[in-house]
């Protein structure tokens, strides 16, 4: 099929598309990357009147240290850029884990830091790690700015707080604890694929015992979930395997999946709680733990 017709807009400045945004509402489309929306513009399943083109807004490219704490990210910043920058794997090491995983080079080429978070994909690796690691969004509009956390940006399965007028202009990621471990595990039918289930975890140790952690799942929920009731049942325990095994059981028995053409609700549950154990494994030795 082909798209329904639509007005082109291609702004260079941030005020422009702004501008555009406010004039149009919900009868306008914003194009960064491509990779989500070309497909559903050529299948009709989004319909816009209007499509802003942000490629040519210089302001809103590039990765930026935050204060020695974390990394900025503008909203047009190719995912293959981030995948590829020393920042990113030293100061976000779960983000660098996980950009290799999104689709293939090509789409890695084009996709975009923003344009994924904003997409809201269920199954998505970026927002999965905007909600592991307490990432902020920055949306701005004609009626000024605003910071929203990733807990409150992700509303359900392709829906973000974002008004119809508010443009996402930057991600902004902390680094978490310093001598935490992280790590980012999915399991997905074939590389490529969108995966069937992913966490991202986080473990601080004070010698052999949990002072942090963090578990966010993916793919098991209308958007990135985190086991809050698991991580502070972690804190103070002893790191050992069964630890871990009751860790992973607990962060999914209740997970109300669905099922689908690739499995049943129950085989997803399944696969989150393998997830879960080698994710917190994982990130339990990277941490200089044993289990």
């Amino acid at each position: 099929m082909k798209n329904a017709p639509f007005e082109y807009h291609a702004p260079r400045t941030v005020d422009e598309v702004l501008s555009r945004l406010a004039e149009h509402g919900d009868e306008a489309k914003v194009l960064a990357g491509g990779q989500s929306l070309v497909p559903l513009l050529a299948m009709r399943l989004a319909r816009p009147s209007q499509l802003i083109d942000i490629n040519e807004v210089e302001e809103l490219s590039g990765i930026r240290a935050l204060d020695g704490v974390g990394i900025a990210f503008g909203a047009i910043t190719r995912e293959r850029d981030a995948e590829r920058s020393p920042l990113v794997a030293d100061r976000v090491p779960v983000l660098a884990e996980a950009l290799p995983l999104i689709g293939h080079v090509s789409i890695r080429n084009r996709g975009t830091i923003g344009g994924s978070i904003a997409h809201a994909d269920a199954a998505a690796e970026l927002p999965a790690v905007a909600v592991a690691t307490g990432a902020e969004m920055v949306l701005r509009s004609v009626r000024g700015e605003r910071v929203v956390p990733a807990d409150e940006f992700f509303v359900g399965h392709f829906t973000t707080s974002l008004d119809d007028d508010e443009l996402l202009t930057e991600v902004r990621v902390p680094s978490g604890p310093g001598d935490a471990g992280w790590a980012f595990h999915e399991i997905a039918r074939r590389h490529g694929d969108f995966a069937l289930v992913g966490v991202a975890a986080m473990i601080a140790l004070d010698g052999d015992r949990v002072r942090e952690a963090r578990i966010t799942l993916m793919g098991v929920a209308d958007h990135a979930v985190r086991a809050a009731d698991v991580e502070t049942a972690l804190a103070g325990q002893t790191v050992d395997a069964d630890t871990i095994a009751g860790a992973a059981r607990d962060a999914t028995k209740d997970l109300d999946t669905a099922s689908d053409m690739h499995g049943s609700a129950e085989f997803r549950r399944h696969l989150a709680g393998v997830a879960v154990r080698r994710a917190l494994t994982t990130a339990v030795s990277r941490a200089g733990g044993t289990s």
